[in-house]
């Protein structure tokens, strides 16, 4: 969390003393308030904010693609876990494809990976890092498949000029404490879609039938309960007051630290560099003992891409042991609408998504660094590089 202070806490204090926390009935209306402004931000039609963060974000957009049993979803091999088991928690198959050397999902190894059982793609802003929005529409289009975005690390982010989670069919956002902007937990899903909205809204309020103002234009199912709340309403909407300053000062710190230090060390490359939100700087080495070496030298801000645990596809013990929900029979792994889909997520899979975090150096970025703080930072990084 980088921004939060008096005006979250009065917002909240509001909601609470106005005894109407619940998102339904009251005269606040905090929730149905930022997800217009959530929207008319991003340009979309459609945004339901909900609890359960970016995960139940995207298990609510996959299931409003009707995935299920049968189906196989395109991830990249280095994204949180969550990415995966959203998909799994609709009973489909994530299939993996490599990252290139942005860290972001590589489109060459998308077509490679699409086969007639494939449903959708799932790219993944990481760390900042916008993927390559354009030509991922087109190889979706050319082979009817739905773009789901996963922007759970790029909250407010662009791509040649158009926010990220408006490429595709659907995007989804996380306000994680570890988020861009944050209310601790939650997310929002987004999309211009209304038999998508309507699906994902279902999905994610199972109840929402008996108070809902949307007219279903299909019969109701039961499946989850991601309500958000009024206080996470109330608090989101001061985030968002916040969004273009925190990204516009993590930019400038990210530009500052590249000019600076080029001459030193070999900064990956973005897809857009100049709308990378820059959480992070990402420094390439030759090789890992390298890459420690600089990382033991500056210390706490600084951490190899091979040690982002569950990022890594090869640490996803439960796709690895092939375990998901609470009986053998609920598991997707096991239905025989699955049987032959390609559930391998072995090291072999994506030989040079392991290379590359073996390789890259992350060094976390505060927005609120001063100027003589900034300062500081490069010299200990032009240090550590010699």
């Amino acid at each position: 969390m980088y921004r939060i202070g008096k005006e979250e806490i009065d917002a909240a204090a509001k909601v609470i003393y106005s005894k109407q926390l619940f998102r339904v009935g009251g005269e606040l209306h905090e929730c149905d308030n930022f997800e217009k402004e959530w929207a008319e931000k991003l340009g979309v039609k459609y945004s339901l904010l909900i609890t359960g963060g970016g995960t139940a974000a995207l298990t609510s957009a996959i299931a409003a693609c009707q995935i299920g049993p049968g189906d196989e979803v395109l991830i990249p091999g280095y994204t949180w876990i969550a990415t995966a088991s959203a998909v799994l928690t609709c009973g489909a198959i994530p299939v993996i494809c490599e990252i290139d050397e942005t860290l972001t999902i590589d489109p060459e190894d998308i077509k490679r990976k699409i086969t007639p059982q494939t449903k959708a793609i799932i790219p993944v802003h990481m760390a900042g890092h916008p993927c390559e929005m354009d030509t991922i529409c087109q190889i979706a289009k050319e082979h009817g498949l739905y773009v789901i975005e996963d922007c759970c690390q790029n909250d407010g982010g662009t791509y040649k000029g158009k926010r990220v989670g408006t490429w595709g069919d659907m995007g989804c956002f996380s306000f994680n404490y570890f988020k861009i902007i944050s209310s601790g937990e939650g997310g929002c899903f987004i999309t211009n879609n209304e038999e998508l909205f309507q699906r994902a809204a279902c999905y994610c309020d199972c109840g929402s039938f008996f108070w809902s103002d949307i007219e279903f234009k299909f019969p109701v199912f039961v499946a989850q309960q991601f309500r958000a709340n009024e206080i996470q309403g109330a608090i989101m909407r001061e985030q968002l007051k916040k969004l273009d300053s925190i990204i516009a000062d993590l930019k400038r710190v990210r530009k500052t630290l590249i000019a600076e230090l080029s001459d030193c060390l070999k900064f990956i490359p973005s897809k857009s560099p100049e709308e990378d939100t820059g959480v992070n700087v990402v420094i390439e080495f030759p090789d890992e003992a390298a890459g420690r070496a600089f990382c033991e030298k500056i210390g706490a801000i600084a951490m190899m891409g091979i040690d982002h645990g569950k990022h890594i596809f090869t640490n996803w013990t439960p796709l690895q042991t092939k375990t998901a929900y609470h009986v053998p029979a609920m598991n997707p792994f096991n239905f025989p609408q699955n049987k032959g889909l390609r559930a391998n997520y072995g090291a072999e899979v994506c030989p040079k998504t392991l290379e590359y975090l073996k390789k890259y150096a992350f060094v976390a970025i505060d927005p609120d660094w001063t100027d003589e703080e900034l300062k500081d930072i490069i010299a200990k990084l032009r240090a550590a590089a010699k």
